[in-house]
């Protein structure tokens, strides 16, 4: 069984979502480290609209939203000048039914949690809305994030809903209970317990001291997992170490010596440009690239295939034996990639210079 991978970082608000089926838990949200300002915890802990009487809700039918609770806007910005009171208590009252009448549709369907996507060009609902839906208790998750929402949905096995006409009850998720949960550290987050039909993902939690820690960590597991996504899509390992690149460097440039005339010349060169593989993989390491490419290359004529670097030991060994490994999709991506960018340069017949 495989599921979608999320990393998520520790010290911050966040949604957890906690499976009975598969004991898995799920957090949302990027974190800023153990050094964070109080004002932009702050700033975080304004992003859930969880009134105070709501700690815990025992069932629930949760849903994700990707539209405003707000009376409508026109579609070109202009400024309207009322100087008639009661003129303007018909505009307050406009817009206070036109929310009522939302809230009444999302309470209509038996729904009492909702999760809101962040919106970048105006707040998503204003402190009217919030009343409205405290005093209809549902509770409001605000201001997820845009990359968030697909695994959100993902993981409650639902669809985002882009409109209030969509919202229907045979869309909500039923949850065994949801609660609000207080940090060690000041913050807090939603936790969703007991969902009957959850999606396969799961949750990497990682700690760091500052950001850049935790970018770095990140990365290496962004990087690990799209090694183990790459052996998923093609069950075959190699030996790493730039053995199989100056192997097939050296085949090539026995092949290119049997040819003739330009498919030669191109052979050879497409041989001499993987050297450059293990090359850098030894330039990287601080080592004397001259002297260890050409010991490997002495190595590979000799039948020596498995031979490799070592960088630990800083030396050429079988790379097999020391359990160095690679997916053969990442070598052979890698190449054929490579390739096509070459390709698609040489197709260029003139350059055209703007200034």
């Amino acid at each position: 069984m495989v599921y979608e991978p999320r990393v998520v970082r520790s010290q911050d608000m966040g949604i957890v979502i906690v499976s009975h089926r598969f004991g898995i838990g799920s957090t949302f949200h990027k974190s800023y480290g153990l050094l964070e300002e109080e004002h932009k915890r702050k700033a975080r802990a304004e992003k859930f609209a969880f009134p105070c009487h709501f700690l815990s809700i025992s069932i629930s039918f949760c849903d994700v939203i990707q539209f405003q609770i707000l009376p409508p806007k026109t579609d070109i910005e202009q400024s309207i000048v009322v100087f008639d009171y009661t003129q303007m208590d018909r505009i307050l009252k406009e817009e206070r039914n036109y929310i009522l009448d939302m809230i009444k549709k999302i309470k209509a369907t038996g729904c009492n949690v909702l999760l809101t996507q962040k919106s970048i060009l105006r707040d998503v609902m204003t402190d009217l809305s919030l009343h409205y839906l405290a005093k209809a208790k549902i509770l409001v998750v605000k201001d997820v994030e845009r990359d968030d929402i697909k695994f959100i949905t993902k993981t409650l096995n639902c669809l985002s809903i882009a409109n209030i006409k969509h919202f229907r009850e045979e869309k909500l998720e039923r949850a065994d209970c949801v609660e609000e949960v207080s940090l060690g550290d000041g913050g807090k987050i939603v936790k969703f317990l007991g969902f009957k039909d959850i999606g396969r993902t799961t949750m990497v939690l990682i700690h760091g001291s500052n950001q850049l820690v935790l970018d770095e960590a990140e990365r290496s597991l962004h990087d690990a997992l799209c090694v183990i996504r790459c052996l998923v899509n093609k069950k075959f390992l190699i030996a790493g170490g730039g053995a199989p690149e100056i192997e097939l460097s050296r085949k090539l440039g026995a092949w290119a010596k049997v040819l003739q005339g330009m498919e030669s010349y191109y052979i050879r060169l497409f041989a001499k440009a993987l050297k450059f593989i293990p090359y850098t993989l030894v330039k990287n390491a601080g080592l004397n690239p001259i002297a260890i490419v050409t010991e490997l290359r002495n190595c590979h004529a000799q039948g020596e295939i498995n031979a490799g670097i070592n960088e630990r030991k800083g030396q050429i060994t079988n790379i097999l034996e020391e359990n160095i490994v690679q997916p053969l999709l990442v070598s052979t991506s890698a190449i054929t990639l490579a390739t096509e960018c070459i390709r698609m340069i040489l197709k260029i017949d003139d350059i055209v210079t703007i200034r």
